[in-house]
């Protein structure tokens, strides 16, 4: 996490061009724990990288594969069930923040290859919405109630859209 957030704070300094963040997150997403630290880091923060993602780092991410597109379907989930959770406990922040996330995962998802993020978006949506599948674990794990169910099934369908 610390790798990334220097990168991220060099990068939204104009001290690290695109190509170079990009190679550094390439690096990052070569282990599921960088892979995590990136996306805590990069899909959390105020910095704009996330919402308008340079080419040279969605092309690094696309050649890292399935395991960028599984955490990148994982935040999808998990951030739309927080955001939810944080609108029923009246924290407008916190839901604004999960929003964030989820915007930001539908976003990226799209530009990632596409065959990979259908077939990972499928195992969440039959989890999510006919309670069966290898995700049901992951879902069961966060204790996600129904309506989480329901709203993290119309994320994954936003991704199409």
């Amino acid at each position: 996490m610390e790798q990334a957030a220097q990168g991220l704070a060099l990068w939204e300094a104009g001290e690290l061009s695109d190509e170079v963040l990009a190679d550094q997150v390439a690096h990052l997403v070569n282990s599921r724990d960088g892979a995590r630290g990136f996306f805590v880091v990069s899909l959390s923060s105020d910095s704009a990288l996330m919402d308008r993602p340079p080419e040279p780092l969605v092309l690094q991410l696309r050649q890292a594969g399935e395991g960028v597109v599984d955490l990148t379907a994982r935040n999808l989930a998990m951030s739309t069930a927080m955001a939810l959770h944080h609108q029923r406990s009246g924290d407008a922040t916190q839901q604004a923040r999960s929003e964030r996330v989820r915007d930001r995962s539908t976003e990226l998802l799209r530009q990632l290859d596409p065959n990979l993020v259908k077939q990972r978006l499928e195992l969440l949506l039959q989890a999510a919405g006919q309670a069966s599948g290898p995700d049901l674990d992951f879902l069961d794990r966060w204790g996600y109630d129904p309506e989480q169910r329901r709203a993290i099934s119309e994320a994954v369908l936003a991704v199409a859209a």
